[in-house]
């Protein structure tokens, strides 16, 4: 029995060829080692050097915290790789998607790394054993249908590259800034790419499709929720202003939405025009609750100032 999303798979094929082809004109070649000051780094105590000490990072908390999650969220890739293979397959433009992909994800961590070794901006030590356990451990997005991982990835692409390119910004280095930009440029394509199947798969089977598009949205976690202390890194980088509910809504679920057209398309019926109404009440929910944190912040700007 041929189920809807076998047949999203097999509808979607030109479009992944087309988009394929697009993603490859567009995507620009470039090198991590490019990225690295290696003039900075020197050995550690294992050939003669010194380890790494508190004072030889050049970062405040906040930018260690925020380059940390990315590295580790970039790490899993072995795992990202194992969810799109098995649910978009390795035969025809699909397989040849998630090769080209893979590859091009493969570059961040390598490059972020480096950079955080080199420079010793954080405990190389204690990096190494989050990466041990972060990727040990996996990422396992559960039972998502190909049209549900198709909708996440539209959104995590964004969000990632939002988080990286604020990161950069944050960091106080003009290396590690150009570093990251040039990653937010490659999530960037990325989320194009996934964006453009999902506006193809709207066409498509809308209902199925806006339904998938709720529930990733309602339910919506980063790959990197389950590593250690990421509740408060997110929370040291939410009050930087770096990724928080606002930018989550703002700069990455209402342009999806956006594009889509999803509050404004006709054909969606039944289960399809449900689960849109119930988007839309949801992102009131996290408009209010975003707003609220927004005057939290401020509030505690002005204690603060006031303290200072």
């Amino acid at each position: 029995m041929v189920t809807i999303q076998d047949a999203v798979l097999t509808e979607l094929e030109p479009v992944v060829e087309a988009n394929l082809n697009r993603h490859l004109g567009q995507a620009k070649p470039w090198n991590p080692h490019d990225y690295v000051p290696w003039s900075r780094g020197r050995d550690f105590a294992l050939l003669g050097g010194e380890d790494w000490t508190p004072e030889d990072s050049q970062l405040d908390e906040v930018a260690k915290a925020a380059l940390v999650v990315n590295l580790l969220t970039e790490d899993n890739l072995p795992s990202y790789h194992r969810e799109i293979a098995v649910r978009f397959g390795l035969d025809g433009p699909w397989g040849q998607w998630v090769g080209q992909w893979t590859a091009e994800e493969g570059r961040h961590s390598i490059a972020i790394r480096d950079y955080l070794v080199v420079t010793r901006g954080v405990d190389p030590d204690a990096l190494e054993r989050l990466r041990m356990q972060h990727t040990v451990a996996g990422y396992d997005s559960g039972d998502k249908t190909v049209l549900e991982a198709l909708a996440y990835v539209s959104f995590q692409e964004l969000a990632t590259r939002i988080s990286h390119r604020n990161t950069g910004r944050a960091a106080g280095c003009p290396i590690a800034e150009q570093m990251l930009t040039r990653i937010a440029a490659d999530e960037n394509l990325h989320m194009v790419f996934y964006r453009n199947l999902v506006a193809a798969a709207l066409d498509v089977a809308p209902n199925a499709t806006m339904e998938a598009v709720a529930n990733e949205v309602i339910n919506f976690q980063m790959p990197g929720n389950t590593m250690p202390g990421f509740a408060e890194n997110a929370l040291t980088i939410a009050k930087a202003g770096i990724y928080d509910l606002r930018s989550h809504l703002d700069d990455v679920l209402r342009p999806v939405l956006r594009f889509w057209k999803i509050f404004e398309r006709e054909d969606f019926t039944g289960e399809g025009a449900r689960a849109r109404d119930q988007l839309g009440q949801f992102l009131e929910l996290v408009n209010a609750k975003a707003s609220y944190y927004e005057q939290r912040r401020i509030e505690r700007d002005a204690v603060a100032a006031a303290r200072a």
